[in-house]
């Protein structure tokens, strides 16, 4: 038996590595693909990019390990049913349960090693490739003129080159207008020629010019808009000097991303749900302080009568101004039988009644400010709590998979990267979809917590189950006939 499980390891580990790392280069080209605009032309460093691109594999690690497993587990008793290994096996006496067992026990090792890779590691890689990505992004384009193009990429100054020669440094044509001033084009310095080069320490760029003039409007002097006064200044060469430190990437500080949901792990996610609901709960408290006190004479208000209030002030808008010169279609505020109202004439009425709406209005807008307040505090409760949840859906999900390729596998005994590819897609994508609505409706309430974040893993589990009971017991799952006869034992049959 020993040989039989150390063949079977053997037979899994090879796909499970190569599935898992096409998956995991499948993935990061995608990222690629999507942050392509802001990783082009700004210069950066080759290790800056592989920081980036090793942090960005190891957030996507969640989406390829179940895959790589579920196709690889797919691929192993594929192989074995295909070129009848399994069928040996069997014929010797050993049944599909006790060569599973060597891979359950290395999928059951591998879910405890992705649980304390979502709760350590990952925290970690999301902190170091959220920030770096932010600076990425935050990083300007790298100093690059173009011919006859406005180049606005050095603060405060405007450049524009009418010919490049093919050397990349020597430039015709020159025309640099400075506005460190704040006043607009008020500075232009002019040249016929000239060339580019970089300092020493590669902090600034000097610009050498020929044969040009500076020109500098006056505007100290009274009515200058009116006169127009400038001084011009010829040169034979002039050297300006341009600061490239902006486009250096500066680093940002990671403590301002540490306290983000998807950087902590299960005993910070603890610590900052208890904290949260410590202060939605003494928010509520403060409001409903604050509500009672401000506006009391809601409280003493009959029920009826303030219900028909607030479904008038909803749709009633009552013009004082004009109150005099024009009747009041709706009159059923004016008419409401309050006794110390009717103590008032009818303009003194409606100037309450304004004074009344005014106040209901503010209470009313208070109202709402204050749910949509409570409602982005609870979805921050349940986004933590979810990522809470998500620290060991990693560890299930990869279990739940196995259970169902490796079934799989043995039952269509086809291996290989054809047919075992779309099945494995097939079940990922149900998966991935199913997880995505289910932590999408946990998020804004409509599912409960459980419920939602566990969706996928709820529905799956019976199909693991089924198909693992299958193979185990030699059912003919896709055999025609096999359904053809359970067909008609269920079907009535006609005379």
């Amino acid at each position: 038996m020993k040989k039989i499980y150390a063949f079977s390891i053997r037979s899994y580990l090879g796909p499970l590595v190569l599935t898992f790392f096409i998956a995991l280069f499948i993935l990061l080209m995608q990222f690629l693909w999507k942050y392509i605009d802001d990783l082009v032309g700004k210069g950066l460093e080759g290790t800056v990019i592989a920081q980036l691109l090793f942090f960005a594999s190891a957030t996507f690690v969640p989406m390829a390990l179940p895959l790589a497993i579920l196709l690889s587990s797919l691929m192993t008793f594929g192989n074995l049913g295909e070129h009848y290994e399994l069928v040996a096996m069997k014929a010797a006496g050993i049944s599909v349960w006790k060569i599973m067992r060597p891979l359950v026990i290395l999928s059951v090792a591998i879910s405890m090693l992705a649980f304390l890779f979502s709760n350590y590691v990952q925290p970690y890689a999301n902190l170091k490739f959220q920030s770096l990505l932010y600076d990425v992004r935050q990083q300007k384009l790298a100093f690059d003129i173009t011919e006859g193009v406005f180049y606005h990429g050095i603060e405060n100054y405007v450049i524009r080159v009418g010919k490049k020669d093919k050397d990349g440094r020597t430039i015709y044509d020159v025309k640099i207008y400075d506005h460190t001033d704040r006043q607009g084009n008020i500075s232009v310095t002019t040249a016929q020629s000239g060339y580019m080069e970089m300092s020493s320490d590669q902090q600034y760029i000097i610009f050498t010019l020929f044969d040009g003039y500076s020109y500098t409007d006056i505007v100290s002097e009274r009515n200058y808009r009116e006169n127009r006064p400038f001084d011009r200044t010829a040169f034979k060469q002039q050297r300006i000097r341009f600061d490239l430190s902006e486009f250096n990437m500066n680093r940002t500080k990671e403590d301002l991303f540490k306290s983000h949901y998807t950087m902590l792990n299960i005993k910070q996610l603890n610590k900052s749900v208890d904290s949260l609901d410590q202060r939605l709960n003494e928010r509520k408290d403060r409001f409903k302080i604050s509500f009672e006190r401000r506006f009391q004479h809601f409280a003493t208000l009959d029920t009826s009568l303030k219900s028909m209030v607030i479904a008038k002030v909803s749709d009633t808008k009552v013009d004082t101004n004009n109150i005099e010169k024009k009747e009041v279609q709706d009159t059923t505020l004016l008419k409401l039988k309050w006794p110390l109202i009717q103590n008032f004439d009818r303009t003194e009425k409606s100037s309450i009644l304004d004074m009344a709406i005014t106040a209901a209005r503010s209470a009313w807008d208070n109202v709402i400010f204050n749910k949509n307040d409570f409602n982005y505090q609870q979805e921050n409760i349940r986004k933590h709590l979810i990522a809470w949840h998500k620290k060991f859906t990693l560890s299930i999900a990869c279990l739940i998979l196995f259970f169902i390729g490796a079934p799989m596998g043995a039952i269509i005994r086809k291996g290989g990267l054809g047919l075992p590819v779309v099945i494995a897609v097939l079940f990922f994508v149900v998966y991935h979809i199913t997880s995505i609505t289910g932590e999408k409706a946990a998020k804004v309430g409509d599912l409960n917590m459980v419920t939602g974040v566990w969706l996928s893993s709820l529905i799956l589990f019976p199909v693991g189950l089924f198909l693992t009971f299958k193979a185990t017991t030699d059912a003919a799952l896709l055999d025609v006939d096999s359904w053809r006869k359970l067909t008609k034992k269920l079907l009535p049959h006609k005379n």
